[in-house]
C-alpha cells in the first residue's frame, strides 16, 4: 500500500472502458471499507503491464489492478508471482455472456464495405489497440493460428493505441477492420447510437475470459478478503449499481484461477507463452 495508507487502484482499460466506471468502483470500495482511502490511477499506454521488466516492477506500484488477461498470465508466471486474482470477476449485460464473466471480440468493418467475413480481409489493413490486449491482438493471432496463418495474411497491420482509435481508423478508412472488446463496442453504441449505421460486425470470436481483477500478493489476507467482499456487494449498493448499469456492468461474481487456463483456446495459451 502507499505510504499514506491509500489502497492504490490502477486501470489499464481506460479510455476504451470509461474511467467513470472505475471511479465508481473505487468510490464503492472506499465507502464499504470505511477506514482505508482509495486512489485511482489510469495507465492508458497499453492494456496491462508489458512482458518483461514492467511486469517485474508492477506490484510495487499498485494494490488492485484491472488489466487484460495476457498481462495477468505473464505476471502469474513470474517467480514468485507478484499478483494473484482477487477472486471476483465482472459480469456484463451482453446476452451472449449467459450470466458468465466472459466477453467477445467483435470484428467491425464499415457498413458500406463489401466484406462479409474475416476471410474477405486477406490482403487488407488491420488495426489493433495494443500488443497486451486479448480482444484486439491475441484474439487475432488465435484466429490466424486456426488456419496456420500469421500476420502476413494482411498487407498491413498497425497499432492504433486503443479500441476507440481502432474504431476511428475503421470509420475513416485507415483500416479495413479491427477486433473490438464487445463491452467497449456496446458502450460506444450506447453513447453514440448513430454508430450502428456506420459500423457492421462481421464476426464475433469467443467467449474469452473477462479482464481479471488482480491484487498484489503482498497485501494482507484480511484486506484481500474485505476487498473481495466489497466487490461482491456492488449489486446491493443502489448508488454503485446505478452507475455501473450505465456501462453495462451487472455485478461481480466469485471466480478462481481456472478462468484463465484457456482450456478452450489451446492455440492462445501457446501464443501467450511464446510472445
Amino acid at each position: 500500500m502507499a505510504a499514506d495508507g491509500d489502497i492504490r487502484f490502477v486501470t489499464y482499460l481506460s479510455p476504451s472502458i470509461p474511467r467513470a466506471l472505475f471511479e465508481a468502483l473505487a468510490d464503492h470500495v472506499q465507502r464499504t471499507l470505511g477506514h482505508e482511502g482509495v486512489s485511482l490511477r489510469v495507465e492508458s499506454q497499453a492494456s496491462g503491464p508489458q512482458k518483461g521488466g514492467e511486469c517485474s516492477s508492477f506490484a510495487e506500484e499498485a494494490d488492485v489492478a484491472f488489466m487484460c488477461a495476457p498481462s495477468f498470465v505473464w505476471l502469474r508466471d513470474l517467480r514468485p508471482p507478484p499478483v494473484e486474482l482477487l477472486g471476483v470477476l465482472p459480469v456484463f449485460d451482453d446476452e451472449r455472456n449467459q450470466g458468465k464473466p466472459v466477453y467477445f471480440c467483435d470484428v467491425v468493418v464499415r457498413n458500406d464495405a463489401p466484406i462479409q467475413a474475416f476471410s474477405g480481409l486477406e490482403g487488407g489493413t488491420w488495426a489493433y489497440n495494443d500488443a497486451c490486449s486479448l480482444s484486439g491482438y491475441y484474439s487475432l493471432l488465435d484466429k490466424l493460428a486456426e488456419s496456420s496463418a500469421d500476420e502476413r495474411f494482411f498487407d498491413n497491420i498497425f497499432c492504433s493505441g486503443s479500441h476507440l482509435n481502432s474504431i476511428k481508423a475503421v470509420l475513416n478508412g485507415r483500416a479495413d477492420a479491427a477486433a473490438i472488446d464487445s463491452n467497449v463496442l456496446r458502450i460506444r453504441f450506447r453513447e453514440a447510437p448513430a454508430l450502428r449505421e456506420e459500423l457492421r460486425v462481421v464476426e464475433s470470436w469467443g467467449p474469452y475470459p473477462i479482464q481479471p481483477v488482480v491484487v498484489s500478493s503482498a497485501l494482507r489476507p484480511d484486506l484481500k478478503q474485505r476487498l473481495r467482499s466489497a466487490f461482491l456487494s456492488t449489486e446491493q449498493d443502489q448508488q454503485t449499481r446505478r452507475t455501473l448499469k450505465q456501462f453495462g456492468l451487472s455485478r461481480f461474481v466469485a471466480a478462481d484461477q481456472r478462468a484463465y487456463s484457456f482450456d478452450a483456446h489451446k492455440d492462445l495459451a501457446v501464443l501467450l507463452a511464446a510472445r
